[in-house]
């Protein structure tokens, strides 16, 4: 399979395209003697059937478990014995495997990288066997309030919805996955349509394509099927459980990736509960003393997103702290200063840059936008935009939360917790 004209070429990203509609992007990093390669897929979570509840994550652990050519311990062996290390990640609408090692050995990262993904066994002992390993990983969230309540508060704020469904399954969904569903899932949605090969660092694009063309000849292709769309659930879920804290989130309506509002919802989400200058850390933790961590946060998907505030309080304490949570938010929306815009704008530029300058982080991002937008966005673009932010955009973004009835959702000692439409209430009369 030949690939396509090569864009980009210079200081930037050079992107080319198979034949088969598999990507291949990559940029040179002078300053990075390492490279780091990986394969990024358009499908996750949110694009399991009910009762492949958990594949995508399962897919991730059984992928170095071994393949018709390479036992796992060879798969360890041989890319530790070139110095190099795995890494893998799943997520709500992306799955990657990576490999970071040093230049001359990218061919071989290619081989296995491929190898895994086309022609792994999934042998009947080591699914039993992960299957155990996952369940106490469920169990581990189960047992750690402050990462429990997110699976919660995505659960409902799109109830219902593969949006919404924890990563890791669930324990009765986990125990019912077999080896076939696990392959009827690779073969719909692990296409060369929904797949990037991204580089960074110490890379040499020509070689790399030519490696992608070898080792990822036959490659399924064809469409995948569409997600579901998202809408978001306003309400609560309430789960009482005898800890010490209430961990509380609050969320409302956020903004997809690429939306004309995006950034503003970013930046706001930031000079709201990004930092220690932030109006929440300021008034909720220094001057009040009311909770340890809270924060703001903006959460984006293909196509919507959620935007939240969270926290952990004593219990006696949440009667007070919701009350200035929404002040704060409402008062950002109403009144954010040039000050606080400025502020965040150099916080998110500090933070692309970092990541840009680790060759994992910069394969990571151009296999993400690629996915995303179907090309990389590069950060003079991204600067510019929120360069181009102004009050008013900061104020129009923190307005649109305040019209939206939220959804509320606590962990702990929760009895006395508000329902959303008496936190709608709070919020409107600030």
């Amino acid at each position: 399979m030949k690939a396509a004209a090569v864009a980009g070429g210079g200081n930037g990203p050079n992107i080319s395209t198979l034949a088969s509609g598999l990507r291949v992007v990559s940029e040179r990093m002078p300053q990075v003697a390492t490279v780091a390669v990986g394969v990024w897929v358009g499908a996750g979570a949110r694009n399991e059937r009910p009762e492949e509840h958990g594949l995508s994550h399962f897919i991730e652990h059984m992928a170095f478990k071994g393949t018709e050519r390479r036992s796992a311990r060879a798969i360890a062996e041989a890319i530790e014995a070139v110095g190099g290390d795995f890494n893998a990640e799943t997520g709500i609408e992306y799955t990657s495997y990576t490999v970071r090692l040093l230049p001359q050995d990218i061919d071989l990262a290619l081989d296995i990288l491929a190898d895994i993904l086309m022609h792994s066994r999934f042998a009947p002992e080591e699914i039993a066997r992960e299957k155990s390993v996952i369940l106490q990983e469920i169990s581990a969230v189960e047992d750690t309030p402050e990462d429990l309540v997110n699976d919660l508060f995505m659960s409902a704020a799109f109830s219902g919805q593969p949006l919404g469904r924890p990563i890791l399954g669930t324990a009765e969904s986990v125990r019912g996955l077999t080896r076939e569903r696990l392959l009827g899932y690779l073969r719909r949605e692990y296409l060369a349509s929904r797949m990037v090969v991204a580089a960074a660092g110490a890379v040499d694009h020509e070689r790399l394509v030519a490696g992608v063309e070898r080792f990822f000849a036959g490659i399924g292709t064809g469409e995948a099927p569409a997600v579901e769309p998202a809408r978001f659930t306003p309400g609560e879920l309430f789960v009482e459980r005898d800890i010490e804290q209430v961990q509380l989130m609050l969320g409302w309506p956020g903004r997809a990736l690429g939306d004309a509002a995006y950034y503003s919802l970013q930046v706001f989400a930031n000079l709201l509960g990004g930092g220690m200058s932030s109006r929440l850390f300021q008034e909720v933790r220094e001057e009040r003393g009311l909770a340890y961590a809270v924060d703001a946060f903006h959460w984006p998907f293909t196509d919507t997103g959620v935007f939240g505030l969270g926290a952990g309080t004593a219990p006696e304490d949440v009667d007070e702290l919701l009350p200035v949570a929404l002040g704060c938010l409402r008062d950002a929306a109403l009144a954010a200063t040039p000050e606080e815009l400025g502020r965040a704008q150099a916080q998110m530029k500090v933070a692309l840059l970092t990541a840009s300058e680790s060759a994992s982080s910069r394969a990571d991002q151009l296999a993400r936008q690629i996915l995303a937008f179907g090309r990389p966005v590069s950060q003079e673009e991204i600067v510019a935009r929120l360069d181009a932010l102004t009050v008013e955009d900061i104020h129009a973004a923190g307005r649109s939360l305040l019209e939206c009835r939220p959804v509320v959702v606590g962990l702990g000692p929760v009895a006395e917790l508000p329902a959303s439409t008496a936190v709608q209430t709070m919020l409107a009369e600030r």
